[in-house]
């Protein structure tokens, strides 16, 4: 097994130029979230592999790069799992699973297959308390929140799934900077500390556009962006993150090439994959995801898919049902199962481990306890739908898309026994009862 070494810089801005220097020196380094014991949700360390160790500090040294510390990214034991799941009715086979587990030992491709085909009761019920120890002892209780605005529905792309595809009827939209920033200015009152900005892939915004959106709410605010405007150049990510960005969400959506391209059928699977490894090595905080129950998918396509955000490093990873679309070319199609969400939710906690899986809005559009489900399965990231009343139905990418607000973000945490994270300033009675147990 390789030694990694985890390096944790006195801010973020030591971070990220700790990050760039490193990766100038020609040492591979992953952007990875802290281990709860070494920062907050929010923090975020720098991985490299032992053979590194020694010239990363030199090259740190040498560029005045304050540093919390340097420790080992020793794998976690969940110390007592299996005795305490031992007298419930779990085959041998799976029992073997989560002993390895519990050990903080890797699984293989047929390991993760048995864990998504399990379908007795306490079986599933194992996977969920497995991959919920997993995700306390890795990023701690507190459930991170961000709000997204979805600034422009209008979208280059036919993507056969989607409620603003180029080709359905629907009402377009474009926001103006300033109705974004007004929405901006509102989610840094509440006291977000990241705002998402996604959009249809919408080339009227040129680098232009977005370099003065990003540049404006960096001076206004300082909030972190994620950024989800779809596939763009390389210059272009890396004027975005010279510019302030600081994460970007690209889902992958499937890693079976047949189905991605009959669900794309003006996209390429090889471009979306450069795509993401242009935003790795740029220092970005990479997200991906995919979706649960596409025509075609097979359990076999759903590890295939967890292996591939992990040996990508990918940090924020969104795994949601299929949910049809009226007006779409799949509008017949069954939707995903929550179950197998759920299962696909825990095993990339599980299987990738230090990274941020958020309890997605499509769940909460077909499960009105979803997002709670989510949050005791292994997801620990919530994320609000900030976008303005007038806009917010015309960014239907599923039909009857669930409202998350914080209300129901504080209903979800306090359901699942988690913890509000510090920067949400508490404006009602209700948001100061989820504390720690």
């Amino acid at each position: 097994m390789i030694k990694n070494y985890l390096i944790m810089a006195a801010s973020t801005n030591y971070m990220l130029r700790a990050d760039q220097c490193l990766k100038e020196a020609g040492i591979k380094t992953l952007l990875v979230p802290a281990p709860s014991e070494y920062g907050s949700v929010c923090a975020t360390a720098i991985k490299i592999e032992k053979e590194y160790l020694k010239k990363s500090k030199e090259v740190l040294e040498q560029k005045n790069i304050k540093l919390n510390g340097i420790y080992e990214d020793k794998p976690k034991k969940l110390i007592g799992l299996v005795e305490k799941l031992s007298k419930d009715m779990i085959s041998d086979e799976f029992l073997n699973i989560l002993k390895r587990i519990e050990n903080g030992e890797e699984l293989s491709f047929e390991e993760i297959v048995i864990l998504l085909k399990a379908e007795r009761k306490s079986e599933v019920g194992a996977l969920f308390h497995a991959a919920d120890q997993m995700r306390k002892e890795i990023v701690g209780d507190v459930v991170d929140i961000r709000g997204a605005i979805e600034f422009s529905n209008i979208c280059r792309r036919n993507c056969k799934y989607c409620g603003i595809r180029k080709d359905i009827d629907i009402n377009r939209y474009r926001m103006t900077e300033d109705e974004i920033l007004e929405v901006v200015h509102e989610m840094n009152h509440m006291g977000l500390q990241t705002v998402i900005l996604q959009s249809g892939e919408d080339i009227w915004w040129s680098s232009e556009k977005i370099i003065s959106l990003l540049q404006r709410i960096k001076k206004e605010t300082g909030m972190k962006i994620t950024l989800s405007i779809g596939e763009r150049p390389k210059e272009e990510y890396a004027l975005y993150k010279k510019m302030g960005a600081n994460n970007f969400l690209l889902k992958i959506e499937t890693t079976n090439e047949e189905i991605f391209k009959f669900i794309h059928p003006d996209d390429d699977f090889n471009e979306r994959v450069q795509c993401s490894k242009w935003l790795r090595e740029l220092g970005y905080l990479n997200g991906s995801g995919n979706m649960i129950g596409l025509p075609g998918q097979r359990v076999e396509d759903i590890a295939r898919d967890i292996l591939f955000f992990k040996e990508m490093g990918i940090n924020m990873i969104g795994i949601g049902p299929f949910l049809p679309v009226e007006g779409t070319p799949f509008e017949k199609y069954p939707t995903g199962s929550v179950e197998m969400t759920l299962k696909a939710v825990a095993v990339t906690r599980i299987v990738c481990k230090r990274v941020f899986i958020p309890a997605t809005t499509a769940l909460a559009s077909i499960d009105t306890d979803g997002q709670t489900k989510a949050l005791k399965a292994g997801a620990n990231t919530i994320m609000l739908i900030n976008t303005p009343p007038k806009y917010r139905y015309n960014y239907q990418i599923y039909t009857d898309k669930n409202m998350v607000d914080l209300e129901s973000a504080y209903k979800a945490i306090k359901e699942s026994n988690r913890i509000l994270p510090p920067y949400i300033k508490k404006e009602d009675e209700n948001a100061g009862d989820t504390k720690r147990q």
